[in-house]
């Protein structure tokens, strides 16, 4: 994982020769823009071919099950797959980027979301804020993980520090979180009380959504076999899709700033990573793993962004993690003012220890 800085010249580190690779991030998000026009036959295919898979491995599951044939639950997996799919076009449907008309994304993603249980108007509005502030240490606490820096967590009571540590545990940010996240927080639109009536609306209409088809397959083949199905196949899905969004900002090489020195661009473009997933996994992904190209130019189509990284190399090796190397990111917890990088709680207490031992 090699982070370039500001200043430098992209064509010297990896760029063939030839190539237009400008240094800095204004430039390409200019050079991005050729790449944002939505193509609607292709965005309503990629919407049936994850639509109509899912559809037919939940009912394939459900009727496994309901007749005591319990194998059934192995679809359950691809079936979460293909949900994390779509919540991927759900996304590209709130950044107006799976077709050209903004009320054709809008109801796309609203229909979308009753199968996601994600109110979309609702998620909209908070992970528009994620995309205005990514990076910016004065601005955090909406639509990201919780991120102290250094100074501030040991300025925390005895209690504060314990909440954090318990907020940051992988049981808690990849088992109880996405489980709460999904079945109960996207229930009601709590933090936008002030936000006016769409989010609440939202909300209410995606839960009322929910609850009638949910209650009608309830009285066709009974509860448990609903649970036993909805239930692994949403907290698969959830578990993964919060996986994504940590993995893509809690990475030891991205940038925070504060103040003057927050600058939306240069933050978009190394502030998330490129999160290089094997084939099969950036398909069921919706290519989001190329997600600092995402964040510089948000409304390209998912299904341009592998051309993006085709027509400029230089951009594959900025912020780049494999599979493997994402695993080691759960343990980056705080952001060290000094050295400029997420780091480990054991690191935090090393660097202490060094900074208070007599010279």
């Amino acid at each position: 994982m090699r982070r370039l800085s500001p200043g430098t010249d992209l064509v010297t580190v990896t760029a063939p020769s030839g190539a237009c690779a400008p240094s800095d991030a204004p430039v390409w998000s200019r050079l991005l823009a050729r790449y944002r026009q939505p193509d609607a036959l292709r965005s309503a295919f990629e919407i049936a071919i994850t639509v109509v898979p899912f559809v037919a491995l939940w009912v394939l599951a459900a009727l496994a099950v309901a007749h005591g044939h319990y194998w059934g639950l192995v679809l359950t997996i691809p079936a979460a797959g293909f949900l994390v799919r779509l919540f991927m076009l759900q996304h590209d449907c709130g950044h107006g980027a799976l077709f050209a008309s903004r009320s054709v994304n809008d109801w796309t993603g609203r229909v979308i979301g009753v199968l996601t249980f994600t109110p979309y108007d609702y998620w909209r509005r908070v992970h528009a804020v994620h995309h205005a502030t990514t990076g910016n240490l004065d601005k955090r606490g909406i639509g990201d993980v919780d991120t102290l820096t250094v100074g501030e967590y040991r300025s925390r009571s005895r209690w504060g520090r314990a909440r954090y540590r318990l907020y940051r545990h992988p049981a808690i940010m990849f088992g109880f979180g996405p489980a709460w996240l999904f079945i109960c927080q996207y229930r009601l639109p709590v933090g936008l009380m002030r936000a006016g009536v769409a989010p609440w609306t939202s909300t209410l209409a995606t839960n009322l959504a929910i609850a009638v088809p949910a209650a009608a397959l309830i009285w066709l083949m009974g509860l448990w076999p609903f649970l036993a199905v909805q239930l692994p196949i949403t907290l698969m899905a959830a578990t993964i899709g919060v996986w994504l969004f940590y993995v893509q900002h809690q990475f030891e090489e991205t940038h925070w700033s504060e103040g003057k020195d927050w600058k939306f661009q240069h933050a978009a473009l190394h502030g998330a990573s490129h999160y290089d997933l094997p084939a099969v996994l950036r398909w069921f992904t919706g290519n989001i793993g190329i997600h600092h190209v995402h964040h510089l130019s948000s409304t390209i189509p998912f299904y341009r962004l592998p051309k993006v990284l085709d027509n400029h190399p230089e951009l594959r090796a900025m912020g780049r993690i494999t599979l493997w190397q994402s695993l080691s990111c759960v343990k980056l917890v705080l952001w060290d003012e000094t050295a400029k990088r997420l780091v480990s709680f054991k690191e935090a207490r090393a660097a202490r220890g060094a900074h208070l031992a007599p010279a």
